[in-house]
């Protein structure tokens, strides 16, 4: 079987990916993530999925690589990873009682063909109204502070959440499986 490559450092991702009960390696893909000028939240999250992917392939020629990027979204607004207390408490001020789009990229890269398929797996999130006591008890316990939008759904951030919309609750904490089983199904890797 050709190697399998998770081109990121997300504890998330490697854990879901771990899911499919297949070998993989994990590599560092150092990209630079700034959006480009005009570029629109989903471009921007196809395009780093794909340089992700292709950023480790030199090192890793023969491989079946997986990059993927998630942006998160209300009004054309990107919110990030908050890295801290006061802009997570921000975030959660801004995103309460609003629907959020997490819209996440992913890309298979056969660095064997230099064939590459990207698809972008959205992902409608409701906010309930959130008080600032809720906001703050909710960061004492658990600091979702490299999370973007400051809320973590496979955790506790689960109780800020009005409602989810989507094809793939995984798509969510940052990667699809269902669009990467297919996906690997097609590059010839049995996951069944």
């Amino acid at each position: 079987m050709q190697e399998i490559i998770l081109a990121s450092t997300s504890p998330y991702r490697r854990e879901l990916l771990g899911r499919l009960g297949l070998p993989f390696s994990v590599a560092n893909p150092q990209t630079d993530e700034s959006p480009l000028p005009g570029e629109t939240p989903e471009a921007l999250a196809l395009r780093l999925s794909e340089a992700k992917a292709r950023a480790v392939a030199t090192a890793h020629p023969r491989a079946l690589i997986i990059g993927s990027d998630q942006v998160a979204t209300v009004d054309g607004k990107i919110y990030g990873k908050p890295g801290d207390h006061s802009r997570a408490v921000q975030q959660l001020r801004e995103l309460s009682g609003k629907t959020v789009n997490f819209f996440t990229g992913l890309c298979l890269y056969n660095a064997a063909t230099g064939e590459a398929e990207v698809r972008g797996v959205p992902t409608l999130v409701a906010f309930r109204t959130l008080s600032d006591d809720e906001i703050e008890h909710y960061l004492r316990r658990e600091p979702a502070y490299n999370c973007a939008g400051s809320a973590k759904s496979e955790g506790l951030g689960i109780a800020l959440l009005q409602s989810m919309r989507g094809d793939d609750p995984n798509a969510l904490v940052g990667l699809p499986l269902i669009a990467l089983c297919d996906m690997l199904r097609r590059q010839g890797v049995a996951v069944l």
